[in-house]
């Protein structure tokens, strides 16, 4: 079965041949233009992929790949003409996948959504049964599910990431370009104060108190790492 992909942007220039151009690239792609209709059909399981343009009618593009990171792990790529790396950051956060910046090709665009699904093909392969545990903490990598002290923890697939390339490798000290690296699975070019964000997000989920860290702990100019608490 081909793979299936929502294509979610409001600028038909772009939604008519990028369509065509993955029809004839072997995907089944269905296209929506406003993100109350990218929210609804993403929501409905049907999709392989999804593609959301970031500027659209209603809802952006963040606010819908925010509210569906919430209820699935369906690989998202992010559309935009913006090239600021605090948009990348951004898009990163909320749980994309890709970013891909217009104008773009549909060549790229093709091969960017072919990576997507190869590699949650292959993670699924190398997580089924396996569980981390660091202390009180229990990654699930196969189920994307982390528990704390027997609590159940929602975390955004960014933060998953982070906490799973620790609890790998518990008490190994991480650098900030190592940590984004891994997120981007790909030379990353970006600052690596980016990572920061993503530890001090992880920390107010799973630390009790996430200004004095017992779990996640700094390193001072080296990075960070995982330690059972």
């Amino acid at each position: 079965m081909n793979p299936r992909i929502l294509l979610a942007d409001d600028e038909p220039d772009i939604v008519a041949p990028v369509s065509y151009a993955l029809r004839a690239d072997g995907f089944e792609v269905d296209a929506v233009g406003d993100g109350e209709e990218a929210l609804a059909a993403g929501r409905s399981g049907d999709y392989d992929l999804v593609i959301l343009d970031v500027m659209m009618p209603g809802m952006q593009g963040t606010d819908v790949c925010r509210l569906l990171r919430t209820e699935s792990i369906v690989p998202i790529i992010m559309l935009t003409a913006k090239d600021a790396e605090i948009d990348r950051v951004l898009g990163l956060e909320l749980g994309a996948d890709d970013y891909v910046t217009k104008p773009f090709s549909t060549r790229e665009l093709a091969s960017r959504i072919r990576a997507v699904l190869r590699r949650r093909d292959l993670e699924r392969s190398a997580s089924a049964g396996s569980l981390l545990h660091v202390g009180d903490i229990a990654v699930d990598l196969a189920s994307h599910r982390v528990s704390v002290g027997g609590r159940d923890v929602r975390l955004t697939p960014s933060e998953f990431k982070v906490l799973a390339l620790l609890a790998g490798e518990p008490s190994r000290v991480f650098s900030r370009w190592q940590i984004m690296e891994h997120l981007w699975e790909a030379s990353y070019v970006g600052t690596a104060r980016a990572a920061d964000v993503h530890v001090s997000n992880l920390r107010r989920k799973i630390e009790e108190q996430p200004a004095k860290p017992r779990r996640i702990v700094t390193v001072r100019e080296a990075g960070y790492k995982l330690v059972p608490a």
